[in-house]
């Protein structure tokens, strides 16, 4: 495993543990870095500017003197290759453990180092889950110390503050680089590598529409999950108490509004309503059909409330005497018959839009990235970025097509499938192997409607949708062979066994209880 150096291993890999200057502070570059995206043509091919290492070392200069000088993390071999790895979301964790499982020459097997800014790995597709009391937050976000215990992998807790790639040296096919580059974190280390892998993922976007940013509960993270859980259990109390409705309000009818909208019905039953709203004038209009037509039944027969056609104009509060007083949102409808209304909700979730994390990275220098108009870094067909052979980009960070030219979706059977395909395409460049191009195959699509409920349309055999407590099976399953290692998978599955066996039993208790009622 790879160690640090005696002054590295004193310091906590935390971001924001590290006073840094205020340039450094990712607050001040979350708002500071202009990519000028709204100012540009649409035809002009967005820039992540980077500074570029120096050739001795990949170190770099204009420390000013009250600035801390960067330290350097310290690689445990000098001779094998260094691969760094930005983000620990389904690209960034499964390209690790692909590497780790690769059979290499004793002399070239990488050392690996991971970075993240959470403690935890997310299995974001089963959030909801934690709403309707299904899983445990160990099961679905196990911390990256446990995933990695009985690997080569090591894990920083840090956060990017810039990339300093110097592979763009030998763009033309001659790469005369010493090493790849450096990536600057903001605890104020430097690693240098020979391979990147940007994996960064996203985050939401809430500032599309004024108040959303102020009121609105994203559902995106581990975080977001346990605020809007404490939120619901609060109304609940309430709701207890007072015996007033709940009401909550879920922006975009997309797989995350419908897959929340359904969970959260299902939890309140009687003691509230919630309303989807879509700005089209149906739900999930990118899923099959079967999909679409399982959801409409669940949100139907649980009483949501769809208003479709309706963009959210602005949030506010509903009384400036009370913080907790609700919220009303102005709806602007987008079809021709519809008329503009007011609604009222307890809770505010948005599910509509997200931003890469790639165009949160300082900027300086003369280097570039190219980046397409969302930020996502322009790839070839092997997922290495344009002009720098040795940098990968996949997932959200990634903006790779299909033969058709249209982008990829950012999912995670993307992501999943795109982090196989970089691993091994990193062991091709090190070994002097071809690359492969990336090829999507289409597995299908699932969702979530509630406890017993989901619906699953496989690609491999058409018109067919699982639904009902099948699906939800179905799902499941697939889930849990899809978590990272085989450990992990081991003690989630006998986890859920345990928690299905005693759930039967309640079960068949209550029905025999009715039975004995009614005789």
């Amino acid at each position: 495993m790879a160690v640090l150096s005696a002054v590295s291993c004193l310091v906590p890999f935390s971001y924001g543990a590290t006073r840094l200057s205020s340039k450094a502070s990712l607050a001040s570059t979350a708002s500071g870095f202009n990519l000028s995206s709204r100012r540009r043509s649409l035809r002009n091919p967005l820039r992540l500017y980077v500074s570029r290492a120096i050739a001795n070392n990949g170190g770099y200069t204009d420390v000013s003197e009250n600035e801390t000088p960067p330290r350097t993390y310290t690689w445990p071999d000098k001779k094998r290759p260094r691969v760094c790895i930005l983000g620990g979301g389904f690209g960034g964790l499964y390209t690790a453990l692909r590497l780790e499982s690769l059979v290499w020459p004793d002399d070239k097997k990488p050392q690996v180092v991971l970075v993240d800014q959470s403690e935890r790995f997310v299995f974001k597709p089963m959030l909801y889950e934690l709403l309707s009391g299904e899983v445990d937050v160990w099961e679905i976000a196990p911390r990256f110390s446990d995933l990695l215990t009985n690997t080569g992998i090591q894990f920083l807790r840090d956060r990017v503050k810039t990339l300093l790639p110097c592979d763009h040296l030998g763009v033309n096919g001659s790469e005369s680089s010493i090493t790849g580059g450096t990536v600057l974190l903001e605890s104020g280390f430097n690693i240098e590598y020979d391979w990147l892998v940007l994996a960064l993922g996203a985050e939401p976007k809430l500032d599309l529409v004024p108040g959303a940013m102020e009121f609105a509960l994203p559902f995106y993270t581990l975080n977001d999950a346990i605020r809007v859980n404490e939120k619901l259990s609060k109304l609940e109390r309430r709701n207890f108490k007072t015996g007033s409705a709940i009401k909550v309000a879920v922006v975009g009818c997309g797989y995350g509004g419908v897959e929340l909208a359904a969970t959260i019905s299902e939890r309140l039953q009687d003691r509230g309503t919630v309303q989807a709203i879509n700005v089209s004038k149906s739900i999930l209009t990118s899923a099959p059909d079967g999909n679409r037509e399982a959801a409409m039944k669940v949100l139907t027969s649980r009483k949501v409330q769809l208003l479709l056609g309706y963009l959210v104009r602005c949030i506010k509060r509903a009384s400036d005497s009370e913080e907790d007083g609700g919220y009303l949102l102005e709806l602007q409808p987008t079809e021709k018959g519809l008329e503009s209304q007011v609604i009222e909700a307890d809770m505010v979730l948005w599910t509509v839009g997200t931003k890469t994390l790639l165009t949160e990275l300082e900027p300086s220098g003369p280097s570039v990235l190219p980046l397409n108009i969302r930020g996502q870094a322009e790839t070839d067909e092997t997922l290495r970025v344009k002009g720098h052979p040795r940098i990968f980009a996949l997932g959200d960070s990634s903006s790779l097509r299909d033969s058709n030219g249209k982008l990829l979706p950012t999912t995670a059977q993307v992501a999943f499938q795109e982090a196989d395909f970089t691993g091994w395409n990193i062991w091709a460049a090190i070994n002097n192997r071809p690359l492969l191009p990336f090829r999507f195959q289409n597995l299908g699509e699932m969702m979530t409607l509630g406890r017993y409920d989901a619906a699953i349309s496989p690609s491999f055999i058409e018109g067919l949708t699982l639904e009902g407590p099948v699906g939800h099976a179905a799902r499941k399953l697939a889930y849990l062979i899809r978590l990272p290692t085989d450990e992990h998978r081991f003690k989630v599955g006998i986890s859920w066994f345990a928690k299905s066996a005693v759930d039967s039993v309640a079960l068949l208790q209550s029905n025999l209880a009715k039975v004995f009622s009614s005789s």
